[in-house]
C-alpha cells in the first residue's frame, strides 16, 4: 500500500490481500457490464466500519474521491489506484450481470 500527495492510502489491484471488503462505485451500467466477483456496488448500509475498505472505479480518480469522503466519515477507506482497468490488465476474475463476457466499461 503507499500514499498518493493527497495522503489518502492507495493500493494497485494486483496487491489486494484476499477477502478484503470491496466497494465498486461505478455507474449502474459499468458494474453491469463488468465488475469483480465479490465486490459489493455503492450501498452504503452495507459498508463496513470495522473493517478496512478498499473503494474502486474505473481508474482509480472516483474512488480516490470516494474513499477520501469515506474517510473523512471515518471509514478506515483505501482507493484501488488502477481501478477496474487495472484489475481487468492484470487478468483478475470478473463477472457480469447481463450473461455476456464481463469487460471494463
Amino acid at each position: 500500500m503507499f500514499q498518493s500527495d493527497d495522503a489518502q492510502p492507495e493500493v494497485m489491484s494486483t496487491d489486494l490481500p484476499a477477502g478484503v471488503f470491496l466497494l465498486d462505485v461505478r455507474e449502474d451500467d459499468e458494474w453491469a457490464a463488468g465488475h469483480a466477483p465479490d465486490a459489493v456496488h455503492v450501498r452504503l448500509s452495507e459498508i463496513p466500519r470495522d473493517r478496512e475498505v478498499y473503494v474502486i472505479c474505473r481508474t482509480g480518480a472516483r474512488s480516490g474521491y470516494a474513499a477520501q469522503a469515506l474517510s473523512g466519515a471515518g471509514w478506515n477507506a483505501v482507493n484501488v489506484a488502477d481501478g477496474m482497468t487495472g484489475w481487468a490488465v492484470a487478468g483478475r476474475p470478473m463477472v457480469s450481470e447481463t450473461g455476456a463476457d464481463p469487460y471494463v466499461a
